[in-house]
């Protein structure tokens, strides 16, 4: 088994944290999809990543798939609960937060473009559902440890790893200063090893 991921995509680190929590060894191969020499595209026909190549040469893709999958390979810190309905309560966070890198990583994929193709318009409205995005994850979060309740989960990490790529590629957005309560959850996330091991870099 082997992930092939780019060090920057949240994505990917949501994958790369999963795998150091349940303690899964698993080598890491880096491709970014932009480059003209990617070998993505030969692995997932979308050509995103991560893609997680199993033992017998199959792939996994997107993130979403591969956590899941993870989780059911390993007993060890079981990071989606048996029970259904909290399951998919996990699962909303994890599209909320993936929703919300979804929207930062089109502003600046459109800011990559030369100024005359950019289009104000589609950014403004990304602008809205990461602000949107972040109201949300504040107001469900609250005054909780943890976003599913008292225990450590695949929400918090997904939530993690949104803020931290707010911070590698928006760091004007001030969420710190607007919701406390994110703070203070980035900040005890930030203390674990697999986020520290797993911090990107510009």
């Amino acid at each position: 088994m082997k992930l092939i991921a780019s060090l920057t995509s949240p994505y990917a680190r949501k994958v790369r944290i999963v795998l150091q929590e349940k303690r899964i060894e698993c080598p890491l191969t880096v491709d970014i999809p932009w480059n003209a020499d990617t070998k993505v595209g030969e692995l997932n026909p979308l050509g995103k990543v991560p893609v997680l190549v199993l033992d017998d040469g199959s792939t996994l893709f997107d993130s979403r798939v591969i956590v899941e999958y993870l989780d059911h390979v390993s007993p060890v810190t079981r990071l989606i609960p048996h029970d259904y309905r909290h399951a998919v309560q996990v699962k909303r966070w994890e599209a909320l937060a993936d929703g919300i890198c979804d929207a930062a990583a089109s502003i600046f994929l459109e800011r990559k473009r030369s100024e005359a193709q950019q289009s104000a318009d589609w950014i403004a409205r990304q602008e809205v559902k990461i602000s949107r995005g972040l109201q949300a994850l504040a107001e469900d979060l609250g005054e909780r440890n943890w976003c599913n309740g008292e225990s450590y989960s695949l929400a918090d990490i997904a939530v993690g790893v949104c803020l931290g790529y707010l911070d590698l590629r928006f760091a004007h957005i001030a969420w710190r200063n607007d919701y406390p309560n994110l703070a203070r959850l980035a900040d005890k996330l930030a203390q674990r090893p697999a986020f520290a091991d797993t911090v990107p870099q510009a």
